[in-house]
Parts: structure tokens; sequence; C-alpha cells
């Protein structure tokens, strides 16, 4: 049976954009697969990890853009997990990645994927395919919408051409997407939600543009 692992790097214990893309992933997948979880949340990783991650024959990281690319956390880690890889003289794995941002542009991410594909090259993997995410802030607030649908709709098809990849062990050519949803109110419902976290913390709207 084919071993997958799901390697959700988000720095969040939960709620987290990347989580929600790697369960939506999993509906897709199946059941005749043996799917590991894992949360690199830590900069750190154990042996144990490291040793079940190396037996998986698919890793598919899910995580979001940090100054257009991967979080310092996960990129310890990833630099842990190549120096151990490189005790493994037979290894045939391949990795794909899964990459949300801010921005509605899902295109922010392509330095991301590309910093992801030179890591595969040196830890000696094999590259699949990613995917870069736009709109990912919205994400949790239409998590109960079933991929392939609404907001949703092309992060679907998206998923449907990963799989595909992922089941075949093969590769694809990177994918950008964003929400099917208006810009203009993805910028209002976050410009709205900048406004509320102001007022929880006892400031008012204009204190966001101070210069100091």
């Amino acid at each position: 049976m084919m071993k997958i692992a799901l390697i959700n790097g988000s720095p969040k214990n939960m709620e987290s954009a990347s989580g929600c893309l790697l369960q939506e992933l999993k509906k897709f997948l199946g059941d005749d697969k043996e799917i590991a979880e894992y949360s690199f949340r830590k900069p750190q990783l154990n042996e144990e990890e490291m040793e079940q991650v190396a037996e998986s024959n698919a890793l598919v990281f899910a995580f979001p853009l940090y100054v257009d690319g991967i979080p310092s956390h996960l990129l310890s880690c990833i630099m842990q997990l190549e120096s151990f890889l490189s005790t493994i003289k037979e290894k045939d794995i391949v990795v794909y990645t899964l990459v949300n941002c801010g921005f509605f542009e899902g295109h922010q991410t392509a330095l991301a994927i590309e910093m992801m594909k030179n890591w595969c090259k040196k830890a000696g993997l094999r590259w699949g395919q990613g995917i870069g995410m736009g709109a990912g802030g919205m994400l949790q607030s239409v998590k109960n919408v079933p991929a392939g649908y609404g907001p949703k709709k092309d992060l679907g098809e998206a998923l449907s051409k990963l799989v595909k990849n992922i089941s075949e062990r093969s590769s694809g050519e990177d994918i950008f997407i964003t929400a099917n949803f208006p810009r203009f109110l993805y910028k209002l419902a976050a410009e709205m939600g900048w406004r509320k976290s102001v007022k929880a913390n006892g400031l008012k709207t204009r204190n966001l543009h101070l210069r100091k």
C-alpha cells in the first residue's frame, strides 16, 4: 500500500489554512492509501519523526507564505530532514507542495515553490508538483464548503490533478489558483478583520495609519 505523509508546516496549533488544504486533500485521496499526518510547528524534529517520514512514498507539504518564502521554522525542519535523508542510499520519494498566501493572487507563491524544488534536488528526492493558493485568508471561513464548489471550485480541480499525480507518483506542472470570489470583496473582508482586531486591542481604526 502506498504511504503518504501529509506535513502541515503552519506555525498555528489549530485552525490554519494549511490544515484546511490538507483535510480537503485527504477527501480526494480515498481509502486505498496509508496516510500519516505530521505537524512541523516547531523548528526541531525528532529522529522517530524523520524515520517515519523517510518510509513514505510521497511527501505532501502544506504551509503559509512568509515574506515570499518558506517559514523559518519549517526551513529548519526540512534542513534537518535533508541531513537525515542523505544517510539513506536507496530512496525514491516524490514531493508535492501546497502553499497558501494572504494575497489574492496565487502566483505570489511561485518563489516558495521554487525553493521547495531546490530543496528536493539537494535532498535527493523527486519533485512532483506544487499548488499555489491565493486568498488563503478565507479558507477557514469556507471550510464547510466542499472543494470543487462555490469559492473553492478551482481548488477542487487543482486537487483532482494533484491526487492523480500522487497516485501515479508522477510529476505535473505547477498550478496557481485563487478563490472563486470577487477580489474587491476579499479585500473588504480583510480590512474588516483588521478593524475588528484593532478594536479588540483597545485602539481605533486611525491607529492603522500611524507612522513613528
